[in-house]
């Protein structure tokens, strides 16, 4: 990788980061909005639940806007939406105003993650895409850690609101960064029928040095390189449509089974009878091992299959989750097998972004990544649901834990069959 590549990837790991530290305080700050406005936990949960379709849909609507129209765009945009709507929120004066503000700030924050995925993929070589890809994804859970620290640092001293200021400026300087480093990508500029030599320049400043006087610029399947066809139906066309709905199925579960465990494991520890302390540090253990296997992720897919890697890395979730489940409550145990399934689950959503990012060719790129970031999404929603009916009929860890063995089975399964159904890559056309 050269140094332009690296620096797009570390912009995109910083993006990644400002992303997941957004994404978690705002579950520090709704306890301080009850508090200070006597506001409804209903009030909380609808903000939430629209925060959550917000993302899915700008996810969804981002990915062909820009497979169609340029990435660095459509992420700058994103970037300013929701930095500037997150940090104008702390100036809110009622949960009306706070909730819509939210809401616009998580259509930037789905936007983003989807197309800077894309971005660091097409300006990485291929045979170092998918740990690198995985490596970027990272940036979320290492701001998910984060963000639990900044949280009880700042909001006992300056309060909730200089918390959001704090996190919706952070990302900002990023903007004028990645406008003058980060160039456009290859398939935009010829779905925009740039000129030769507008492709050419965007290619020499990922390789300075190289003569890409030879490179195709018109290769590609056939349903590739249709302009006026729309980009979200070919990701579901008879090519696609298997690579796509597996792709889904696994992110759907995997991402919903993260949020389960992070908004319920609090809960389900302290009935437990664990105390506030140790149930922190459950938690918090739970948080670093999904870093840890994301890192352990982007090093394992130097040397192995991605689709075998997403397959153990579930199989071995699922595995984690039945003996904590089989293991009993005890803090010791729990603190070591909670660290174990972090690392699994976190090994595993590493890997499926590598998967995602690969699955498509790079005009349709985009389009996959942000439909598989918006099915996530409704993943979270329905796991939320699903564990707040489990909880409320009085569940233990063990039988809640046991509940999730099997989809984490499927994506397993699911991983195996990818290997099989994503379409080989377009050969490279024979040098002149």
């Amino acid at each position: 990788m050269g140094p332009r590549q690296r620096l797009i990837a570390l912009l995109g790991l910083a993006v990644m980061v400002s992303e997941g530290l957004d994404i978690t305080i705002a579950s520090f700050v709704y306890p301080n909005v009850m508090r200070d406005w006597g506001t409804s936990m209903s009030a909380v949960t609808t903000t939430v639940t629209a925060g959550v379709l917000s993302m899915a849909v700008g996810g969804a609507v981002a990915g062909p806007l820009a497979d169609r129209y340029g990435r660095k765009g459509v992420t700058v945009a994103g970037i300013l939406v929701f930095g500037v709507a997150t940090a104008v929120t702390g100036l809110a004066a009622d949960i009306e105003v706070f909730a819509t503000l939210r809401v616009v700030a998580c259509a930037g924050l789905g936007a983003v993650a989807p197309v800077v995925m894309a971005i660091v993929a097409d300006s990485t070589p291929a045979r170092r895409r998918a740990p690198v890809v995985a490596l970027a994804f990272s940036g979320i859970a290492a701001g998910t850690v984060a963000g639990g620290f900044l949280a009880s640092a700042v909001i006992p001293g300056f309060g909730w609101p200089a918390l959001l200021a704090l996190c919706g400026l952070a990302p900002l300087p990023l903007v004028p960064l990645i406008a003058a480093y980060v160039p456009e990508s290859v398939s935009a500029l010829l779905t925009r029928g740039r000129p030769a030599e507008q492709i050419h320049e965007s290619l020499a400043l990922l390789a300075p040095g190289r003569d890409t006087s030879h490179v195709d610029l018109t290769g590609g399947r056939d349903d590739e390189r249709q302009p006026t066809r729309k980009l979200s139906a070919i990701v579901l066309s008879r090519s696609f449509a298997p690579t796509t709905l597996l792709i889904w199925l696994c992110y759907f579960v995997l991402l919903g089974v993260v949020y389960l465990l992070l908004n319920y494991l609090p809960l389900m520890v302290a009935r437990a009878g664990l105390t506030a302390a140790r149930t922190g540090v459950v938690v918090g253990l739970f948080g670093g091992g999904t870093l840890c296997g994301q890192l352990l992720a982007s090093f394992g897919l130097r040397r192995y299959d991605r689709f075998r890697f997403l397959a153990l890395a579930s199989a071995l979730s699922g595995l984690a989750v039945c003996v904590t489940a089989a293991a009993g409550t005890g803090y010791a145990g729990l603190s070591a097998l909670v660290s174990a399934l972090g690392v699994c689950l976190g090994g595993s959503m590493g890997s499926l972004q590598a998967v995602g990012a690969l699955a498509y060719p790079s005009t349709l790129r985009a389009t996959g990544m942000g439909w598989m970031s918006g099915i996530g999404r409704i993943g979270t929603l329905t796991s939320g649901l699903l564990g707040g009916v489990m909880i409320g009929a009085g569940w233990g860890i063990p039988r809640i834990l046991f509940v999730l063995c099997v989809p984490l089975a499927l994506t397993s399964a699911a991983a195996l069959l990818l290997r099989k159904a994503v379409p080989p890559p377009v050969p490279p056309a024979p040098d002149a």
